[in-house]
């Protein structure tokens, strides 16, 4: 049965007096502040009003977030992560110990980035362009990045107006409200850390769940409830279709993006997911280990087996990392060449005979004449 695994940073059995005090106060150890609820599950905020027997763990609080890390769906199986703070955070609240984890360290040293190079970090960067051609036909980009990291440095106002293709009244106004500062020197205005070079755009994708059952106490907030009180609880299960499904509709186009834009796109995922990738679709990951970048990234991470050897007062390691890199389309001189397309074909069709008893068990809903 599933159950939650690590809980606002920690192990669910980590009693520790430290461990204690970061829980009282929904303390995240991977943001370096309070538990967010992970970003998309921000919505699970249990009022204390009306929970006295919570209340108590929690004193100084009117709100606790369902702060679950990751769930292990057997006591003998690794856990899956599914909240994204736990796998990387590179956000606003992020101090230089959270900048320089692990996870984040090992990401780093796959960009390419030069050491001693300062970079910029943006987070949830909407970028919308809509294009019309000459034939009245209209293409549009609209997506959200977790993050872009660019190198920072000193331009010119001329320099800044032929990059970001603005006229420099709307720019000056970008630039003032997003805290750039400037300096006059020889007649010449310069902006301060303007984004130069190319970008790296990380996306992080962690593992949902299946939503959960309210009569089971199996919804995340009230598996919440019950762990931390110590008692008895369910968890809700993984969705693996629903995190493919988000995956594979972006993969290529955001790789592709960053490629137009002379840099590179890196996927962090857990090693659980790459390997349900792997045998959900025609996209063997086992084939693409590599060293180095190329056209499409994904970088995993693992807990090998360092869940089983749990330290009291200490977060648990994702020390393994793998990455899978290749192109993204097949070399037609080459074929068949494996290539990141393929994670839109499936990893294996059924015969016919599988799709005849699957009807035959099932009512028809209707019937119709033509």
């Amino acid at each position: 049965m599933p159950k939650i695994y690590e809980l606002l940073g920690y192990p669910i059995d980590d009693n520790s007096p430290a461990v204690i005090k970061s829980r009282e106060k929904a303390y995240c150890p991977f943001i370096s502040d309070r538990c967010d609820g992970g970003g998309n599950r921000f919505m699970s905020e249990i009022d204390l009003s009306n929970h006295d027997e919570l209340k108590k763990l929690f004193p100084n609080l009117d709100s606790v977030p369902s702060g679950v890390c990751s769930i292990q769906l057997s006591d003998d199986t690794a856990p899956w992560i599914i909240c994204p703070r736990r796998l990387l955070y590179m956000g606003k609240k992020a101090n230089k110990s959270v900048l320089k984890g692990e996870t984040q360290t090992k990401l780093l040293e796959k960009c390419g980035i030069p050491k001693g190079m300062e970079i910029g970090i943006w987070a949830e960067l909407k970028v919308k362009y809509i294009y019309d051609n000459e034939d009245d036909d209209t293409s549009a980009f609209d997506y959200t990045f977790d993050y872009v990291l660019m190198p920072l440095g000193k331009v010119t106002k001329e320099r800044a107006v032929v990059d970001s293709g603005l006229e420099w009244s709307v720019l000056e106004k970008y630039l003032r409200d997003s805290g750039h500062t400037f300096a006059k020197r020889n007649e010449d205005l310069y902006i301060e850390d303007f984004p130069i070079g190319n970008p790296v755009i990380v996306e992080v994708m962690t593992s949902s769940t299946s939503g959960g059952n309210k009569k089971k106490r199996s919804c995340i907030p009230q598996a919440f409830e019950d762990c931390v009180l110590g008692k008895p609880h369910l968890a809700p299960g993984i969705n693996y279709r629903q995190v493919w499904a988000r995956m594979a509709s972006q993969l290529i186009v955001k790789s592709q993006a960053a490629m137009t834009w002379g840099g590179k796109t890196i996927w962090v995922l857990q090693d659980l997911l790459a390997d349900y990738i792997s045998s959900s679709t025609a996209l063997d990951l086992h084939k693409f280990i590599a060293e180095h970048t190329d056209e499409v990234n994904i970088l995993a991470f693992s807990y090998g087996d360092n869940y089983k050897h749990v330290k009291p007062n200490q977060t648990i390691s994702l020390g393994k990392t793998v990455l899978y890199s290749g192109p993204i389309r097949a070399d037609n001189n080459n074929s068949p060449q494996p290539c990141f397309q393929d994670i839109v074909l499936a990893s294996v069709c059924p015969p016919r005979n599988i799709l005849i008893a699957a009807l035959s068990k099932k009512t028809m809903a209707n019937r119709m004449i033509v």
